[in-house]
């Protein structure tokens, strides 16, 4: 019997090991995130348009997505998201990311990632369980830059523009067939219990404080952008 009390009490206190650790990990992803945004925008001539910025619905960071193979391979990463609201933006979504073609970026390993969502219809296949980038979901590289040039095809065009950074050099990239799922993981350990994408991201659920320094970072792009002129 003492046996196996103690065999029960070993699984309870790694379990809350296990959750402590998810917790932490996720809060320094968030934290992570918030840091990749403000290093991308404070970059001379370099960034995400203001133009894009306002437009934007959404924005998604996967802060050092891990890549590999040659052309086609194991990309794999979890990223965070936040949603215009009408109160400002949402408190943050956990999704992870998979799989898909990289344009240039064919063999470079550890890409942050920023996906900007432009309208409803990228909002909403963001809620889902799942989708694919130029399938569910129109895909293309975005403008870099103070300002987007004259040509208006990147927001008439495409749900989600997508760009990467890797080895310092920020720029738009072609991604397209990776599948994007919830992050249950991420979203209990944060939120403590099992909450769905769509109440997250329409602002019904209030922010936690971890995530603040995220939420600061995309609120700032914005200005940082504007100061950039």
């Amino acid at each position: 019997m003492k046996r196996t009390f103690a065999f029960v009490t070993l699984l309870s206190l790694t379990g809350v090991a296990w959750a402590g650790s998810d917790r932490e990990a996720t809060i320094d992803r968030m934290n992570h995130a918030g840091a990749v945004l403000h290093e991308i925008m404070a970059a001379p001539d370099k960034g995400i348009p203001e133009e894009v910025l306002d437009h934007a619905r959404c924005v998604a960071v996967v802060p050092h997505l891990l890549k590999g193979g040659f052309v086609f391979g194991a990309e794999n990463g979890r990223g965070v998201a936040t949603c215009r609201t009408a109160n400002g933006w949402s408190a943050p979504a956990f999704f992870t990311i998979t799989g898909g073609s990289w344009g240039a970026q064919i063999g470079v390993e550890g890409i942050d990632l920023v996906m900007i969502l432009q309208n409803e219809r990228g909002m909403q296949d963001l809620m889902g369980s799942k989708f694919e980038l130029g399938a569910d979901a129109s895909a293309a590289a975005g403008p870099v830059g103070r300002h987007a040039s004259a040509d208006t095809d990147w927001k008439m065009n495409a749900e989600v523009l997508t760009y990467s950074r890797a080895r310092g050099a920020f720029a738009g990239i072609t991604l397209d067939g990776a599948s994007i799922r919830r992050d249950d993981d991420s979203t209990e350990a944060i939120y403590g219990h099992d909450v769905p994408t769509s109440r997250i991201l329409h602002g019904e659920v209030p922010v936690p404080g971890s995530a603040h320094a995220f939420l600061d970072a995309v609120m700032h792009a914005k200005a940082q952008a504007v100061v950039s002129n």
